[in-house]
């Protein structure tokens, strides 16, 4: 299997799960510092992320909103997951 670099969260950045689909590429995403924010995909990772309920992302918060808004700037498959378990990202 090929393996892939972990981005892991950076300064502000928090690591959350998809709740709820909001349509025009924004969605409710519940973060692990326990806030739920409203995050959108910026304009030039829409064509190349697909994002589903449930899961697991990667959130850098806005400046002027930080406890209610944020862009999703990257997402995590099993194996990624699995890893920021095991590295204490992730419950």
């Amino acid at each position: 299997m090929e393996e892939t670099k972990l981005r892991v969260p950076e300064g502000n950045e928090v690591i959350g799960i998809v709740e709820e689909k909001l349509g025009g590429a924004h969605f409710k995403v519940y973060c692990m510092d326990d806030k739920i924010r409203i995050c959108r995909i910026p304009g030039s990772k829409k064509r190349d992320m697909w994002i589903d309920l449930d899961m697991v992302v990667l959130v850098r918060p806005w400046e002027a909103q930080p406890d209610d808004r944020g862009d999703i700037i990257a997402k995590y498959n099993e194996q990624q997951i699995n890893e920021l378990k095991r590295k204490g990202f992730l419950k």
